[in-house]
């Protein structure tokens, strides 16, 4: 009897691939969990947005990756659910700014217009009626700001430079003089801006007096917060620069000052300019300093050497924290002056990358 022949094998297809959700499956898990979440709190009766944004993003979490597990596989799975923890991260970071943002927009459109900025805030007071109006104004605001930033930035660009250029063009890595500049910079760059203030007054205060309000001392100040940020951000600059262009300027003849003038600043100065004005919009928001320094004044005051003077970011802290007996307009100065501050940022920002894109190299 023949032994019988063994039965055919049958190969089994391999199952390289795997199931994959759609592209819209995501937006549409999140408004899901979105709607069902919110339907769950006001069926509770205690919707709160901010617990409404973190169930949400539970939720959302929940499905996409119990949904990607099953019809895709482990490792897209994990993938999605990481993709989710990043977007609700970025979520988190950004709402409290978005909603600063709108919220002192929302306020601040109320009162701010043309007479705002050009006219000079205060009380009058009507004889014939015996009543006290205030006027909603704050250009003695915006011309305090001003002068006191203008004053601070001619005094730090200027020496900021200079020691960038110290640093990076002139001192060896082991110099003592550079060791002790880089380590007061970086002490400089995280003092409290309060410190700052308390210095500029104390310093003034031995020179003419215990009353050393003025817009000047509080410059001073803003410099001692200006110096560190213009120092570092042109001391990186500076190092960008190839050493090739030194190296070819040198070996022409040219002496070492006119080619970092020449060279070496002009091709750094798109980043040293961005650097310069945004450490003008860091500091022409400080609110510290400035109020210990020249202290608060509902008058014009252009004279930044003698008495007291205004700026907006002090405005709206002295408006909403010291009232006057008109409580609400005080407040609509506040948030007036706390709207043209935002305005005056994005202004130096802007013209940040304006100056930073026509003094490119690739541009010239």
């Amino acid at each position: 009897m023949s032994a019988a022949s063994p039965a055919p094998v049958v190969a089994q297809p391999l199952n390289l691939t795997s199931g994959q959700l759609p592209r819209w499956i995501e937006p549409a898990t999140a408004l899901g969990a979105a709607a069902v979440v919110a339907a769950v709190l006001l069926v509770l009766q205690n919707f709160n947005p901010a617990l409404w944004l973190f169930l949400t993003g539970v939720c959302y979490l929940i499905a996409i990756g119990v949904g990607s597990g099953i019809v895709e596989n482990r490792r897209k799975a994990t993938d999605r659910v990481v993709r989710g923890l990043v977007v609700c991260a970025f979520v988190l970071a950004v709402a409290p700014l978005i909603s600063t943002l709108w919220t002192v927009v929302a306020q601040g459109l109320r009162v701010l217009n043309w007479d705002f900025v050009t006219k000079v805030g205060g009380s009058v007071f009507d004889p014939n009626t015996l009543a006290v109006t205030n006027t909603p104004g704050a250009l003695q605001a915006v011309v305090g700001t001003l002068i006191i930033t203008g004053i601070a930035a001619l005094i730090s660009v200027p020496i900021g430079i200079l020691a960038a250029v110290y640093l990076t063009e002139y001192a060896l890595p082991n110099n003592p003089m550079r060791r002790m500049i880089t380590f007061l910079v970086d002490v400089m760059t995280g003092i409290p801006s309060i410190v700052a203030g308390l210095f500029a007054f104390s310093f003034f205060a031995l020179i003419v007096g215990p009353k050393a309000f003025s817009g000047f001392s509080a410059s001073i100040a803003l410099c001692v917060l200006m110096i560190p940020i213009v120092i570092r951000s042109t001391e990186e600059m500076i190092r960008l620069v190839p050493n090739e262009l030194r190296e070819a300027s040198l070996a022409l003849g040219v002496p070492r000052a006119a080619t970092i003038i020449k060279v070496v600043l002009r091709t750094a100065a798109s980043g040293i300019v961005t650097g310069v004005v945004l450490a003008v919009a860091r500091v022409v928001g400080e609110t510290a300093p400035i109020f210990i320094a020249a202290s608060f004044t509902d008058n014009f005051n252009a004279d930044p050497f003698n008495g007291p003077m205004q700026t907006l970011p002090v405005m709206a802290y002295t408006a909403y924290s010291f009232p006057g007996k008109d409580i609400e307009a005080s407040q609509a100065q506040a948030w007036g002056a706390a709207l043209l501050l935002v305005i005056v940022v994005v202004i130096f920002n802007l013209i940040a990358r304006i100056v930073a894109k026509a003094f490119a190299p690739k541009s010239r």
